[in-house]
């Protein structure tokens, strides 16, 4: 049929406009469906099909796949005039799905969820109505035509769930007019034009990220609120759900063995340390199942032995406990080998998977070359899978296919490999499962009611379903959510372990990297990590942000966390002449300044103190407000104003010392600014960390040409011997501080007595007048 024709035909029949027939018709699927569905109507009832005709169509555009099956019982009742609303439409749409893994329909249950049959009068309306406006007549009068009616209409479209919608709007109007009398001129006159806000300025240092984030979820808690995934046991209402005539009893037995409750897991490889992307992961999965009162499995994927190590190991389950959670159970692929290997042998008795010598090259790509072995018997593919498994078939010479193509086109996706390498575990199998092959497998053996994975799984969702049906097993929902990326930086772990052999970082933990162990050992609280992660999302659109936007986070936790202590990077002495006191005194400073009840410290004050050195300008500008050779400036917290009275230099030229006298801030004129300074200090080392690479993507080759390594930063650590106020002396691995008017700073767990060291963490806020 021409597609003029087509397109006149769902004009005629279906009563579209021709704009909306042609839009309709460039959807191929729904066309389908269309089409099939005007098939079902009795040729007499094709030519006066009039009104049904828009309701065939909301058929048609809401039904689910799930549910495609019972089409034509839809049809049927839409001709019979049986679901003669949009609101009855949807209820049996809704009916259908809720009741999807069944292919028998109980007509008596379909028709009272629909209401068939059921008439609403036009007095039982005006009641309603009438019931809804006495109860809200006191604002209908002060507000008058104003006043908005979609709550009120939406309370008796609940009450009367199969009235006409129209005749309720008609109904309120009718009854609202004859309340409130014919409009004024009042009613009519436009609303006055709310007041600009005046514009607020933004930190220079804040991303467009940093800003999207703040308008999102704060906390993994808030955030999960807002997602909507199946419940337990209606895993056949998802979009794509594979149903078969067993899933109704699975899912009941399921439901039995679980009780009802939501069950996620977290499944990495044992070969790497676990990286910024990772922690959405952690959060997601473990969060959903927090949020609905569920568990949430550890599993490490441990199916490649090659690339494992206990450290990696011990390192996940670190950096999941570090980031608040706790896993139910820790499992392992592995603890699963034997079932899945059984299983495989169902695949083949089933005629479902075979034993191919392909080689790995030959299977790459779209178009391979189709395997010669995919139609050999089942009793020699058997055999050979056995002699695989005894180690009678050299590594590489033999694969086990699933029969199936993958959604992205990928034929025969492989189940299992030869690797002669023992389990760290197991330790006496030589063939090893595929994740293709035992990610679902796994996760139906655990009853996951939520499998929850990054964007790029989508394509294996086929494979999932069919793999989970074709065992008649029980088969969990897979949710795809966006993958989160971090500019100026690498997260992969051969890219990685790169930069460590080439020496540029010096371990998984190098806080210029951002593996969890790094962020840690940077000094990143776990709880900004997740809150991050929250203002990340669940949607399925891929998340690229600066590390502006962690920084902001981090910030916001530390700030209320991390007490201040007085520090100076690079210290230059001053020498206070007249220093009133014979002893060095002890002051009390506050832990936190805006909340002194949080607790204080002691520091001392002597005649000889340090300050930073950018705080004395020699030549200074005329924007300067530190000190200067005519300008004072105040110590913080002392309660002195100094004044420079000599400058002492070296051979070289070189300040080393200022010779200056101190005055009273009381009876001192007051300082355009005060700085910190230190007395009796303890010495620290600090390491300044920056951006590890130059460009936003090192990976990018039109970015950078010359590959990943070419981009690292030379500049991305500076080391710096320091002073700090004798309080730190007590702090340990990990103790988080906010060196005033510097950045927040962590104490790195390479720190021994006697000699401290602190990570920057981040740097305070832009502030326009901080460096005057």
């Amino acid at each position: 049929m021409a597609a003029d024709d087509e397109s006149k035909k769902l004009v005629s029949l279906l009563g579209l406009s021709e704009q909306k027939a042609k839009e309709t018709l460039k959807n191929a699927a729904l066309s389908k469906v269309i089409f099939t569905a005007l098939s079902y109507v009795p040729a007499e009832d094709l030519s006066s099909i009039g009104e049904r005709g828009l309701l065939l169509y909301q058929v048609c555009c809401k039904i689910k796949p799930q549910i495609v099956h019972h089409l034509e019982f839809l049809v049927r009742n839409v001709v019979e005039r049986k679901l003669n609303t949009g609101v009855r439409v949807d209820a049996a749409l809704e009916f259908l799905l809720a009741n999807g893994t069944s292919r028998d329909v109980d007509v008596a249950q379909f028709e009272k969820a629909c209401g068939v049959g059921i008439v609403v009068t036009a007095e039982e309306i005006d009641r309603a109505v009438e019931k809804a406006i006495g109860s809200r007549k006191d604002d209908i009068v002060q507000q008058r035509y104003r006043y908005n009616v979609g709550k009120m209409l939406e309370e008796i479209r609940g009450s009367l769930p199969w009235a006409d919608g129209k005749a309720i709007k008609n109904e309120v109007d009718v009854q609202i007019f004859d309340l409130l009398g014919p409009k004024t001129e009042a009613d009519n006159a436009p609303l006055p034009k709310a007041g600009k806000k005046a514009k607020v300025a933004k930190p220079a240092a804040d991303t467009e990220q940093a800003k999207q984030a703040t308008s999102a979820s704060k906390t993994i808690a808030e955030l999960m609120e807002t997602v909507h995934f199946h419940a337990p046991g209606e895993n056949h209402k998802t979009d794509g759900y594979v149903i078969t005539d067993r899933t109704s009893t699975l899912l009941k037995e399921h439901l039995q063995r679980t009780g009802g409750k939501v069950r996620t897991r977290f499944p990495p490889e044992p070969n790497g340390i676990l990286h910024i992307g990772h922690a959405k992961a952690i959060n997601i999965n473990f969060g959903y199942a927090s949020s609905k009162g569920g568990i949430c499995f550890l599993r490490y994927d441990d199916t490649n032995p090659e690339k494992e190590e206990e450290k990696f190991f011990i390192a996940i389950k670190d950096m999941v406990e570090w980031l608040g959670y706790k896993p139910y159970e820790i499992t392992h692929s592995s603890d699963n080998f034997q079932q899945l290997y059984e299983w495989a042998v169902v695949l083949i008795k089933k005629n479902l998977a075979y034993v191919c010598h392909q080689k790995a090259e030959a299977m790459k790509g779209f178009n391979p070359e189709p395997s010669k072995w995919r139609d050999r018997p089942i009793e020699e593919s058997l055999q050979l899978f056995e002699d695989m498994k005894n180690g009678k078939i050299e590594e590489g010479a033999a694969t086990l296919r699933m029969k199936l193509t993958l959604e992205e086109g990928k034929v025969d996706p492989v189940a299992y490999r030869i690797k002669f390498v023992p389990h760290h575990r197991t330790g006496d199998w030589c063939i090893y499962p595929t994740y293709d092959y035992t990610h679902c497998l796994c996760d139906s053996i655990e009853d996951i009611t939520h499998s929850l994975c990054t964007k790029e799984f989508q394509s294996r969702r086929s494979s999932y379903y069919w793999l989970c049906n074709a065992l008649d097993i029980y088969c969990p929902v897979q949710w795809e959510y966006g993958r989160l990326n971090v500019n100026y930086t690498v997260v992969s772990k051969r890219k990685i372990a790169k930069l460590i052999t080439e020496g540029i970082v010096e371990d998984w933990d190098d806080p210029r990297l951002f593996t969890l162990t790094a962020l840690r050992r940077r000094g990143f609280p776990p709880e900004a990590i997740n809150n991050f992660c929250a203002q990340m999302g669940v949607t399925g659109a891929q998340a690229h942000v600066d590390p502006s936007a962690l920084e902001a986070c981090v910030r916001d936790v530390l700030n209320v966390t991390a007490p201040r202590v007085l520090v100076v990077l690079e210290p230059l002495k001053v020498t206070i002449t007249n220093f009133p006191h014979e002893a060095p005194v002890s002051i009390s400073v506050p832990d936190f300044p805006n909340n002194p009840q949080k607790g204080s410290h002691n520091i001392w004050l002597s005649k000889e103190l340090y300050i930073e050195r950018t705080d004395f300008a020699e030549f200074p500008d005329k924007s300067y407000r530190r000190l200067t050779a005519a300008q004072p400036v105040g110590l913080r917290y002392a309660g002195v104003v100094i004044k420079v009275q000599e400058i002492i230099r070296n051979q070289s030229g070189e300040i080393i010392e200022l010779k200056c006298v101190c005055e009273n801030i009381e009876s001192a004129e007051k300082p355009k600014a005060f700085v910190q300074w230190v007395s009796q200090p303890v010495p620290i080392e600090v390491r300044l960390y920056e951006n590890l690479f130059k460009h936003k993507n090192p990976e990018d080759a039109a970015e950078v040409p010359g590959g990943f390594l070419s981009d690292c930063n030379p500049d991305s650590l500076r080391v710096v011997t320091s002073y700090g106020d004798a309080s730190i002396l007590t702090a340990k691995a990990y103790d988080k501080f906010q060196f005033e008017r510097i950045g927040y700073f962590s104490v790195d767990p390479t720190s021994c007595e006697g000699h401290l060291v602190f990570n920057r963490t981040v740097t305070l806020k832009e502030d326009s007048e901080k460096h005057l």
